[in-house]
């Protein structure tokens, strides 16, 4: 069992940590999206004239997130969810300040890669911070709020992002340096230190070779249409993509230090789990590329307007998370992650159905937002509390980093599927398709789930 120790050998009261941990949830989600309402700005000022390229912006930061939670999980296990947590928020607010005073788009991307990987420090050692300072019975409560609030995050990316790129599109990465530095300061002088639980080989080279392996993939899809999907510099990208991949399932199975431990991938329930996140947050990630893009591009919406017509569905997440959490009892969690699902696909086929260049924001956007939100909501705290509810203690941060891999790997590979749908030269037929791609997505990511029996729930 964890110890905890602090100044005064007192538990962390929960007034001090869920702030905490609230801002850091929340600028790690947030800085997923923020970049989509302000590409325009970025295009402009950077001379960027494609989307395939521009959506590195995104995937640079999704790719290193997913592929360094692992190791980032590993080293907060070792250092203590406490110390992991003030330098990722130290890191992320100085990276933070290179992605704002970037002067061409190679080296934003390079320093959205190493945000990305301050994100991915940041965000297995915050909820190691909630499950060290949260007593058993009342863990999964504590995990639905993390989750939602880390969707709460990056569905409000662009909301605020709109906002800010009234002064430019620099300050939405700007703004997180004060935030950053605050919440790194607070967490040294608020949290309880956590006493280092064991040694751990961080595998930062596997990690390399899985974010090599993300990246070949993601640039497979993103390029694909205009390469050609057999042309042979599509099939190389594949073949690295797949033997990157199986490199990694080699070394986890068999290795002496593998990237994925075995008995962590034993611990009941959370292989589903994980599949599930993954499957649909490429849905999830499809979703807030194309809706921003549609109104910025087709009606002609300004960022901040864009930003506001998408909130609908990010301000019901939290609500939607608190009462799935009080349904468990009546409903099995693996029925509501499914229903969150199919709600979400619901909301992805209306759009398809209905957004039509002289449609209205009211009929044409607005139900699908709030029926996407509604099923963000239920599908995952929901499954994130499935995936945490069976992790000892020493798996805490390396648990819940294998599962939050899920959703960013989901999102990278989300993003660059809708690119490939979307094309060079998008009209309104495309964004149809995307829309029913992200539907039939969704619909089938609750599936993995049913493997949850009630014996194992339990």
């Amino acid at each position: 069992m964890t110890q905890l120790t602090s100044r005064a050998s007192t538990p962390t009261p929960s007034r001090a940590v869920i702030p905490i941990v609230a801002t850091t949830v929340l600028l790690s989600g947030f800085d997923l999206f923020v970049v989509n309402v302000v590409l325009a700005q970025i295009a402009d000022d950077l001379n960027v004239a494609d989307l395939s390229g521009l959506s590195w912006i995104l995937n640079a930061y999704t790719i290193a997130f997913a592929a360094f939670l692992i190791p980032a999980g590993r080293l907060s296990d070792r250092i203590g969810s406490h110390r992991a947590l003030v330098v990722g928020l130290a890191l992320f607010a100085i990276t933070s300040a290179g992605c704002a005073f970037s002067t061409s788009l190679t080296a934003l991307i390079v320093m959205r890669t190493l945000q990305g990987a301050s994100a991915a420090l940041m965000t297995p050692s915050s909820l190691g911070v909630v499950l060290e300072g949260t007593s058993p019975d009342k863990r999964a409560g504590a995990v639905r709020l993390w989750a939602a609030l880390g969707g709460l995050g990056a569905a409000l990316g662009p909301v605020v992002g709109g906002g800010l790129a009234e002064f430019g599109w620099r300050w939405v990465f700007l703004i997180n340096i004060p935030i950053a530095g605050v919440a790194a300061v607070a967490t040294w002088f608020l949290v309880a230190r956590s006493t280092p639980r064991r040694e751990h080989h961080l595998g930062l080279i596997q990690s390399t070779v899985l974010a090599g392996s993300i990246a070949a993939l993601v640039a497979a899809l993103v390029n694909g249409g205009e390469w050609g999907w057999t042309s042979a510099q599509t099939a190389i990208l594949a073949v690295i993509a797949l033997a990157g991949f199986a490199s990694t399932g080699l070394t986890s199975a068999f290795g002496r230090r593998p990237i994925l431990e075995p008995q962590l991938l034993r611990v009941p329930r959370i292989i589903p789990a994980a599949a599930a996140l993954l499957v649909f947050h490429i849905a999830f990630g499809a979703m807030l590329l194309t809706v921003i893009l549609w109104m910025e591009a087709a009606w002609d919406w300004s960022p901040l307007r864009a930003g506001v017509g998408i909130a609908p569905g990010p301000a019901i997440v939290p609500i939607v998370a608190v009462l799935a959490g009080r349904l468990t009892g009546r409903i099995s969690p693996q029925w509501l992650a499914g229903l969150g699902g199919a709600v979400f696909a619901v909301g992805a086929a209306s759009w398809a159905i209905a957004v039509q260049a002289d449609s209205t924001y009211a009929a044409a956007i607005l139900p699908g937002a709030l029926l996407t939100g509604v099923g963000v909501g239920l599908i995952t705290p929901t499954a994130m509390a499935i995936g945490t509810s069976a992790l000892p203690a020493q798996w805490f941060a390396t648990g819940s980093g294998v599962l939050s891999m899920a959703r960013q790997v989901g999102i990278a590979v989300g993003v660059a599927v809708a690119v490939a749908c979307l094309g060079p030269a998008s009209d309104v037929s495309d964004f149809h398709l995307t829309w029913w791609v992200t539907a039939a997505v969704s619909l089938i990511a609750g599936a993995p789930l049913l493997a949850v029996t009630k014996e194992n729930r339990e």
